[in-house]
């Protein structure tokens, strides 16, 4: 299987880039994107092939309009020379490679979220001049976007909560679902120590400010305990001002430990120690951290929203709750009975054992390839 993959950019260490890195790898493939920082992302990406293509355009600034618009663009008019069975898109808008190559295959980790179902919350984080042009911007490329997405071969979602924003906002109904894996072996479990800890990249749907509010409820009723936040940071001005909020907060409410650009080893290390992972982003599409903590064998306290709907199961291998108080009534419990932490935990490695490996998700990802390579068009 010659396969070839797309991706947006590789700048950051997230689940979307690790789904990544695991596919080229198995396969072989090279990898196409318009953005590679090597010194940000995985340093696993340095033992495979990484072409960059397009170039940054000076025409809108150096925003996230501009970021946008260079992305767009590259990938839209980009024409693979040379023999491949199948291009294997990712993350938005890496699957406008469908324009000028056929084969595709996209394996969507979410539908743009700013454009569609975030749309509304991220205008409203807009100054009021900024906001016309955001709402002109947006209505070009949902055109564009449906316009490709209607080629594209096939859509593999990476859950049933991405799968129905395909249905709502691109009008496709025939994705179909394929959760993504993690190495399991990776994690081990170790003490059920006095913090708890939320890995994940700064940003306002990934709700760092939720996560410190809870622990802020949490601390007025039990004392010795931190809460340690651990993720990339993006320089885009957007991402900066939402970290430093978030830093603010953190100092505010004290024993509150903010890491950026951990390394495998200390994200593997904080996982270990933890007593539990809190997870509370808007709607996850599907997110690797629920799976990540059962291997690790910690209990997982996220909103009862999107994605860990289906990767934690409630009061078995975590709890779904749905704001800051039952966090908190939560995180009490489980510092009040470590024994319990430890029960939940041993179950959440045994469901990610059994349904969230590599081995599986190869065994499925095989059989679509197979179908996209022999696609015949009418």
């Amino acid at each position: 299987m010659e396969l070839v993959v797309f991706q947006s950019n590789l700048t950051l260490k997230g689940g979307a880039e690790r789904v990544v890195f695991e596919i080229a790898k198995h396969y072989g493939a090279r990898i196409y994107t318009a953005e590679y920082e090597k010194e940000k992302t995985f340093p696993e990406f340095k033992e495979l092939e990484v072409n960059i293509i397009g170039k940054k355009t000076g025409i809108l600034g150096n925003g996230r309009a501009a970021q946008g618009f260079s992305y767009g663009t590259a990938f839209y008019n980009y024409d693979l020379k040379g023999d491949y069975d199948v291009i294997n898109a990712h993350v938005a808008p890496s699957h406008w490679i469908r324009n000028k190559n056929e084969r595709v295959l996209w394996y969507c980790h979410t539908p743009l979220r700013e454009i569609y179902d975030l749309y509304k919350f991220r205008m409203s984080m807009r100054s009021p001049l900024k906001r016309p042009l955001y709402a002109v911007g947006a209505r070009f490329v949902r055109r564009m976007d449906r316009k490709v997405v209607h080629e594209v071969e096939m859509i593999l979602a990476n859950s049933e909560n991405t799968n129905g924003r395909i249905k709502k906002y691109l009008g496709r109904d025939d994705a179909v679902v394929l959760p993504g894996a993690i190495d399991y072996r990776e994690f081990v479990s170790g003490e059920y120590g006095k913090y708890f800890f939320y890995p994940s990249r700064f940003s306002p749907n990934k709700r760092q400010d939720f996560a410190i509010k809870a622990f802020e409820i949490f601390k007025k009723r039990k004392k010795g305990y931190k809460l340690i936040i651990a993720g990339d940071l993006s320089q885009d001005k957007f991402y900066l001002e939402y970290f430093d909020r978030v830093r603010s907060e953190a100092g505010r409410v004290g024993d509150v430990i903010i890491k950026k650009a951990i390394t495998k080893k200390e994200m593997l290390e904080l996982y270990q120690g933890c007593l539990a992972v809190l997870y509370p982003p808007i709607n996850e599409d599907y997110g690797l951290v629920p799976l990540e903590a059962g291997a690790a064998e910690k209990p997982v306290i996220a909103v009862n929203e999107g994605g860990p709907r289906i990767t934690v199961l409630d009061k078995k291998t975590g709890y779904l709750i749905s704001d800051e108080n039952e966090m908190a009534e939560r995180m009490l419990e489980l510092a009040n009975d470590t024994g319990l932490a430890e029960r939940m935990g041993r179950e959440g490695r045994k469901n990610v054992v059994q349904n969230y490996s590599w081995k599986h998700f190869f065994e499925e990802f095989d059989r679509y390839l197979q179908k996209v390579k022999n696609w015949k068009h009418e």
